[in-house]
């Protein structure tokens, strides 16, 4: 085929891709959750992908892909075929594990403009745990303990920068206190180890402890906010106590590779949105202590923008930490 012929030719080359934009979604869509089950993207997950099936007509499966503080589920879906197919359920720790690795000096395994913003679904301060049978009722006689005995409470974590470590670093930055790191695959497996005794504090959603703190196994000490949190209105923020700049939240939202067709990313949307007005999912969020915190993608788009500034500023203050 001539040039000029083949340029005639390549606008109703690009018809099927079009169509089958427009078409989606005409097979199962598969929503990567980056932790194991039990923490908060995985509690966002769950409604999200039952009201997302309601409303595209097609199943919506989870699939939870856990590891290096999430960085490993995060990479599978940036390196993803652009089709709207595969999706992820992230935190604010997205930002934070490419920064993080270039800290260490580690090529990143993903970074940030490989995935695209849909829509976010939660957004709740962190809040620090301790065992209910623990000394400690109060967050000053946490910090007088690990001031006492530095690198003797050990702590869980998501793993390494991952959202609950960098939380806790904050603090322990902002107190000038040394805390003993404890690293697992995701927040449940951390939250099982605080019920067990294997690790003696935790950094968490509201939603991964209510249940906890209601049947007597757990008490919170402090909310990282800038308010309290209504489901724990006796709980004092660290800005209350003196800590400033200890404000972390726990958002959770949903990402597509770069590179999705518009159209499919409105057909995400569009899902997205259904589920997040679904009354079952509205219950399931307040149920567990996260009442529903959704932006659509233009707003979503911004917020994501500024918290992670906000984050990768306190990442680099912080530092190298293990």
């Amino acid at each position: 085929m001539r040039r000029r012929d083949l340029s005639l030719a390549l606008p109703f080359l690009a018809l099927p891709t079009a169509a089958r934009a427009q078409a989606f979604p005409t097979r199962q869509i598969t929503m990567i959750v980056p932790f194991p089950p039990g923490g908060q993207a995985d509690l966002a997950a769950r409604p999200v992908a039952a009201g997302m099936e309601q409303a595209l007509g097609q199943a919506v499966v989870i699939q939870n892909r856990g590891g290096a503080g999430g960085a490993i589920g995060n990479a599978a879906v940036a390196r993803a075929p652009a089709d709207g197919y595969t999706v992820l359920m992230a935190l604010s720790s997205l930002a934070v594990l490419p920064e993080a690795d270039r800290l260490f000096g580690r090529p990143p395994q993903y970074e940030m403009y490989q995935l695209v913003p849909i829509g976010r679904v939660l957004a709740d301060p962190t809040m620090l745990a301790v065992r209910a049978d623990s000394p400690w009722t109060t967050l000053e006689e946490f910090v007088a303990a690990a001031k006492a005995a530095p690198g003797s409470i050990p702590y869980g974590s998501s793993g390494t920068y991952g959202t609950l470590h960098v939380a806790m670093e904050m603090f322990a930055h902002a107190a000038s206190i040394r805390l003993l790191h404890v690293p697992f695959q995701g927040a449940g497996p951390a939250l099982t180890a605080l019920i067990g005794g294997q690790v003696r504090a935790l950094a968490s959603a509201p939603g991964t402890l209510t249940q906890h703190v209601r049947e007597g196994r757990m008490r919170v000490l402090a909310c990282w906010g800038a308010e309290r949190v209504p489901a724990f209105p006796e709980v004092p923020t660290f800005l209350e106590r003196g800590f400033a700049g200890v404000e972390f939240y726990i958002w959770a939202g949903l990402f597509a590779p770069a590179g999705t067709p518009q159209p499919v990313q409105e057909k995400l949307r569009e899902g997205l949105a259904a589920a997040m007005r679904s009354p079952i999912a509205v219950r399931a969020f307040e149920t567990a202590g996260s009442p529903p915190a959704w932006l659509d993608q233009p707003d979503f788009a911004r917020f994501v923008a500024a918290d992670s500034a906000r984050l990768l500023t306190a990442v680099r203050a912080i530092g190298k930490v293990e």
